[in-house]
């Protein structure tokens, strides 16, 4: 397949690229940026020296494609989506601009009306543990935030077996510096960054429409900005409806993801890392999920731990493309990670 990068000179640009210059079924025809035109991509992506000859051309001079990613800023593919779906194929849209279903949220989510709301009843949530399906034959894929991948795929087992009052869910997801980007502003300096544990949204953060529109959930969710380059911790807090032991959880969470190549359960006895650890996850496409219960306050902790650069955004999306294409699913996607890191 012919494939094209729309705005990769950014991280999650970068790790499509290698992810894709590894995929037995996919030729990397072009890379756009308007602002790098005319430039290596290893000027942005060094870690791809020798890998490919590449150069980024402008957005304009996009060509037709088997498959299109759409690594551009949120409110950016919008209005040009009909466009795009007449000439790149497959199309992998990572930005939030096709993820939810309700066009009268995008005002209140990301202050912009939806130019294209009818696109929004065709786009398919890109979230294969969820619509595998739906994926199989959709044209125009969406796939999730990171912190949302990351609670819905805690959630939404306890959610659909009944196990939490669905009125009261509280959502603490922590994350690495890379979810904001390569232009974070001064927040995202070195200065203010270094040994921060920082609340950079304690409420109305984006990913909350998501989690909600898949699990079914009211959820409250709060967003930590932690010392670490790469990684999403999300920490879960459901009230349980009725008592919950560990084997119970532990049949629950097999069910839904027991087949799953990407999801894996982490609940251990002893050792350092019992629960679910982002930075062992670094440039992996696993999604690590671990629980507890809590008695004495009548909960149930469900924690997630994912790469948000891969899980969270372009592993996820190659993942998408397999499915899509009916390749194996886990092409290109078979990195281990490392340990110590």
């Amino acid at each position: 397949m012919k494939a094209t990068i729309v705005g990769g000179s950014g991280y999650v640009g970068g790790e499509l690229l290698r992810l894709l210059l590894r995929h037995p079924e996919v030729e990397v025809a072009q890379v756009t940026s308007d602002s790098m035109a005319g430039k290596a991509v290893t000027r942005a992506h060094p870690n791809l020296r020798k890998a490919t000859n590449l150069q980024f051309v402008p957005h304009a001079a996009r060509q037709p494609a088997d498959v299109t990613f759409l690594a551009t800023p949120h409110g950016e593919s919008m209005a040009a989506m009909p466009e795009i779906l007449s000439t790149g194929g497959i199309v992998v849209d990572l930005s939030a601009d096709h993820r939810l279903r309700d066009a009268g949220a995008y005002p209140s989510y990301y202050h912009i009306e939806h130019p294209h709301p009818e696109l929004l009843r065709e786009a398919v949530y890109g979230l294969p543990e969820l619509h595998r399906e739906e994926i199989r034959h959709a044209r125009l894929i969406a796939v999730p935030g990171c912190i949302a991948t990351a609670s819905i795929l805690a959630l939404k087992p306890l959610a659909s077996a009944g196990f939490v009052d669905r009125g009261h869910v509280v959502v603490d997801a922590k994350t690495g510096s890379s979810a904001g980007g390569q232009d974070p502003g001064p927040a995202g300096a070195h200065a203010e960054r270094s040994g921060v544990m920082r609340a950079y949204a304690a409420v109305g953060h984006r990913h909350t429409a998501e989690i909600e529109q898949e699990t079914g959930l009211q959820v409250a969710l709060s967003c930590h900005a932690v010392e670490a380059v790469r990684g999403i911790l999300s920490t879960c807090h459901g009230f349980w409806t009725r008592p919950v032991d560990d084997k119970e959880l532990w049949r629950t969470y097999r069910a839904a993801y027991g087949n799953e190549p990407f999801v894996r359960i982490v609940h251990e006895t002893d050792g350092i890392h019992r629960e679910p650890e982002p930075k062992i996850l670094s440039g992996t496409n696993f999604c690590d999920l671990g629980f507890a219960m809590d008695p004495h306050a009548g909960r149930v902790v469900a924690i997630a731990a994912l790469d948000n650069l891969m899980k969270g955004a372009a592993g996820n999306a190659v993942q998408c493309l397999n499915v899509r294409a009916g390749f194996p699913e886990t092409t290109a996607l078979d990195f281990l990670g490392l340990h110590p890191l």
